[in-house]
């Protein structure tokens, strides 16, 4: 039975997917599987978009995108991994700055290059 004072954090997992789809598809697995070890909630959009809507068509990309902002919307902070910030990566960071949604980035690089 679900109880209201167990309501755990949820932590929208930003990560490049593009590029190496299968690659960065496992790692956002082992990111999420680590966050859920810790006691919190992961959202991975990446694990839930692609399943049903084709990247390369960008009228599908588009319709994730949106889901993805709706989602992150909903969350408690957005963490930011990866090697480098992508065009969807950027656009989820600029909604959790103009919701005022706490950002950690996960990677010394990411905070650099988001400081320029």
């Amino acid at each position: 039975m679900y109880n209201i004072s167990d309501k755990k954090k949820v932590i929208f997992v930003s990560h490049p997917l593009k590029g190496d789809l299968e690659g960065n598809t496992n790692k956002v697995k082992k990111i999420c599987r680590e966050l859920i070890d810790d006691g919190v909630i992961p959202l991975a959009t990446h694990m839930l978009f692609p399943s049903f809507l084709d990247d390369n068509i960008p009228e599908e990309r588009e319709t994730g995108m949106k889901g993805t902002l709706e989602l992150l919307s909903r969350s408690d902070e957005v963490w930011v991994y990866g090697d480098r910030i992508s065009e969807g990566m950027s656009r989820e960071i600029d909604l959790a700055e103009k919701l005022n949604i706490p950002i950690v980035y996960k990677s010394e690089e990411l905070s650099e290059l988001n400081e320029k």
